[in-house]
């Protein structure tokens, strides 16, 4: 089985017991922290997939980081993935606890790559039209500069992706001329 079918199956896990103990909105924030502590220490990530690294060693590590900043829930959660020797799907498992929980409460993020940085009304347009075109509750927009766009932008929603950059357009025509 890949990483991340078994991931996704322990979030799932995880947001069920989340919801039995009322703590889904504390669970979210702690796999939300975690993710970023782990994407911003490749260091961690190392060491919880390293399979020579003592198991008794990473519960400590991963204890000493979040001592006092998780709900019972999820150092439970941790502490038992751990155990079991499964630290190595622990940063995936919070990246699709996150996706999951996106999905129950209807959170999309939208990629936008411009080739400025948008204004407020350009983003409330985009959010508006993704609220709408994918039934969304809330919009997220990961906004991205590239110069290379020369214009436009490049919207990107799950697996959707709607182009209208000005080189994009250029390519097309250029296409289009045989040149």
């Amino acid at each position: 089985m890949s990483e991340i079918t078994v991931a996704s199956r322990y979030a799932k896990a995880l947001i069920d017991l989340a919801q039995e103990n009322n703590s889904l909105e504390a669970t979210y924030a702690d796999m939300v922290a975690f993710e970023k502590v782990v994407d911003d220490n490749p260091v961690l990530e190392a060491v919880l997939k390293n399979p020579i690294i003592p198991l008794d060693k990473k519960k400590g590590i991963v204890q000493e980081i979040f001592s006092g900043q998780l709900s019972k829930v999820s150092g439970s959660f941790l502490n038992i993935v751990i155990n079991k020797g499964r630290s190595a799907i622990l940063f995936e498992t919070s990246k699709q606890f996150v996706r999951q929980y996106n999905k129950i409460k209807g959170v999309v993020t939208a990629h936008v790559t411009s080739a400025i940085v948008l204004s407020n009304t350009a983003k409330q347009e985009i959010v508006d039209l993704v609220k709408k075109d994918f039934a969304a509750n809330k919009v997220i927009v990961e906004e991205k500069v590239n110069a290379d766009l020369i214009g436009g932008f490049i919207l990107r929603v799950g697996d959707r992706q709607f182009d209208g950059s000005i080189s994009h357009g250029l390519d097309k025509l250029r296409k289009e001329l045989g040149v």
